[in-house]
């Protein structure tokens, strides 16, 4: 988002007035704007994200509702700035709002939990840095492929795997309807599997192995 600026809150002209506390000798009282601290917390890059990020998800929500259907048009490039300096994009909030509006899923616990994961695997280990590949969907496993008796398996993988670096194309949205089947019938929260894959990112037999334990003991 963009930076923000004193004229920016309403209360620019109020001040708080802090008297510290000290047992020798009369302190003077501390001058605060408020505007100030408004401003301080609005440009926190990373303690607030939340509160951020769930702003836009109110805003993508109130405009899918209201008929709009362009992912593209409904940010500012300050907001579509923040997005992409955390790993996210447009598209995304934009998938939640559809899906959140016509069956009342993910959640926005949900929803951030997921996108904590990709923020914390793009800042991390990416360095910030967007990744330019993009996932051929072509090349998916079919939606029927299973693997050890577990459908839709073999196809979330790499579904995960490319949410976890950025590289789902606008097609496809992780936690969609068939994912959200596959978790709830195996006990696992879809924030979880994203960790999971990430653990064992070139290890496919034990991401495997992890959710056929997990399968049986739901």
């Amino acid at each position: 988002m963009r930076q923000a600026k004193l004229g920016d809150f309403p209360y620019s002209n109020y001040n708080i007035f802090i008297v510290p506390y000290c047992p020798f000798f009369p302190a003077a009282p501390i001058c605060i704007n408020v505007a100030f601290l408004f401003t301080a917390y609005l440009l926190m890059k990373h303690y607030n994200f939340a509160d951020q990020l769930r702003v836009l998800w109110d805003k993508a929500s109130s405009r899918y509702a209201k008929g709009q259907r362009d992912a593209g048009t409904y940010f500012t490039a300050d907001e579509l700035a923040f997005l992409a300096g955390n790993g996210l994009t447009a598209q995304n909030l934009y998938d939640y709002a559809e899906d959140f509006t016509g069956g009342g899923e993910p959640t926005w616990d949900t929803a951030l939990a997921i996108e904590l994961v990709r923020r914390d695997y793009f800042l991390n280990v990416q360095a910030g840095k967007a990744s330019q590949v993009v996932l051929d969907e072509a090349t998916l496993p079919d939606k029927t492929a299973a693997v050890q008796g577990i459908e839709w398996l073999p196809r979330l993988i790499p579904k995960a795997r490319a949410k976890l670096r950025g590289e789902l194309p606008p097609s496809l949205m992780y936690c969609c309807g068939g994912d959200r089947r596959f978790f709830k019938a195996h006990d696992i929260h879809p924030a979880e599997f994203l960790t999971l894959v990430w653990r064992h990112d070139h290890a496919y037999s034990s991401i495997i192995d992890w959710v056929v334990r997990r399968s049986k003991s739901s």
